[in-house]
């Protein structure tokens, strides 16, 4: 799995074939660039191998959503994952269509279950008891019953950052397993005629490399079968198993392919449905590793300042605005000098945002060239929880997004300009 994009023999970085330096030229910066290309096959690897005999894998749009991006997802053939009103309704616009659409969170309003219900998404992934209850009296003025999924906290601990762990059974998502509170609803969505229980869903975390810890969730989930086959004479027609896998962000991160990690996951699935004697349609939801390793952010270089203490700090125009996920989960990227990009490392920089925080560092001590104010420094694999988390702190708009194929780039999201900050402030 490449850590960045392809390097020409002239050593100035290609993202899409597009050169890097004449992007942020073209469109400025700090800009966020996909390689189109990478992420269709991405989609396409997940496809070929897991989702057969009528197996399913759904985009995680959390990881990054906009119009452009539902629309390539619904052309590979992938069903959509949501976590809220807002990409729920970025789907719609899309025109992706509402019976592929999975709708997950931990606290939906009344609102958006009632907006889920009236679109006839197709799963609507029930996280708790009071959801559970607001989603039956609303699926009741429905023509149809509603199809859901519980969501079940199974009890895996991954390796992986505390605050991207949720499969453990002291976390905010899910029902948790051989729990009353799941008894109960399982029996009582099995009799409401207003619902549908299709199965189970489960996802451990985010940025897993482990794949015991995979199979360990997905031998869970089957206990979980075992008891309400036995309780109710009744078998799920669906497992979703979550997605997850890491994506390697430095040289030294475990590396674990698409094709392993759908491996694993179907054998092991395989072997309890055959034990079992049950055939339930499996799911997968992947996000960060169809998007992160097809994203770059291109930023322009200002000051450089070397400490007393010996550190050089080489400041950007961006910085936890459009990326906070080293101020919140303490990630690693990997960064280049986007016209020197395969030249060795001779000297040690720390890449510094322009947020007024002391955290707000995008990369520590990496090699670089001698670096100069005006480079464009390209930050490698942002494609995922980089603009879908990226705020106005301090007043600084959101950068562009660009999507690079064959040689051509077209904006997907414009950048913000200073009047769309102050677009929704009321004076006094």
């Amino acid at each position: 799995m490449p850590l960045q994009n392809k390097i020409s023999r002239a050593q100035r970085l290609q993202i899409g074939g597009c050169d890097a330096d004449e992007l942020a030229e073209t469109y400025g910066t700090p800009l966020i660039c996909y390689d189109e290309a990478m992420i269709r096959d991405n989609c396409r690897r997940y496809m070929a191998s897991f989702a057969r005999g009528g197996n399913r894998v759904a985009y995680a749009g959390k990881a990054f959503l906009c119009l452009a991006m539902c629309q390539i997802v619904a052309e590979e053939g992938l069903h959509l994952d949501v976590v809220s009103g807002g990409e729920l309704y970025t789907a719609l616009q899309a025109g992706f269509p509402a019976e592929k659409i999975y709708f997950h969170g931990n606290n939906k309003s009344h609102a958006e279950l009632t907006m889920a219900v009236a679109a006839g998404v197709g799963c609507i992934v029930v996280d708790n008891v009071y959801e559970y209850q607001h989603l039956k009296e609303i699926a009741v003025q429905n023509a149809r019953p509603v199809d859901i999924l519980l969501r079940v906290a199974v009890g895996v601990n991954a390796e992986t950052h505390p605050y991207i762990m949720t499969g453990h059974l002291d976390s905010k998502f899910g029902l948790s397993i051989g729990s009353q509170e799941l008894d109960s609803l399982v029996a009582d969505a099995l009799k409401a005629p207003s619902l549908s229980l299709l199965g189970f869903h489960s996802h451990i975390g985010s940025q897993i490399a482990d794949l015991n810890a995979f199979a360990s969730a997905v031998d869970a989930l089957c206990v979980c079968v075992r008891r309400y086959l036995s309780l109710h004479r009744w078998s799920p027609q669906e497992l979703n198993l979550g997605g997850g896998l890491a994506v390697p962000n430095t040289a030294e991160d475990e590396r674990v392919s698409i094709e392993e990690l759908c491996l694993v996951l179907s054998e092991t699935a395989q072997l309890h449905s055959d034990a079992l004697n049950i055939a339930p349609r499996l799911t997968v939801e992947p996000g960060r590793s169809i998007v992160g390793p097809a994203g770059t952010t291109l930023y322009r270089v200002g000051a450089i300042k070397r400490t007393s203490t010996g550190r050089c700090f080489v400041n950007v125009d961006g910085g936890m605005a459009d990326n906070p996920r080293v101020a919140l989960y303490q990630a690693r990227y990997t960064c280049s000098v986007a016209d020197r990009a395969d030249e060795p490392g001779s000297f040690i920089y720390t890449i510094a945002g322009k947020a007024c925080e002391s955290g707000d560092i995008l990369v520590w001590d990496h090699p670089l060239p001698a670096v100069q104010s005006g480079d464009i420094l390209a930050v490698h694999t942002t494609g995922a929880y980089t603009y879908s988390m990226a705020g106005n702190y301090n007043r600084l708009p959101r950068p562009a997004v660009v999507l690079a194929k064959a040689g051509q780039a077209r904006v997907i999201i414009a950048r913000e300009s200073y009047s769309d900050l102050t677009r929704l402030d009321c004076s006094l």
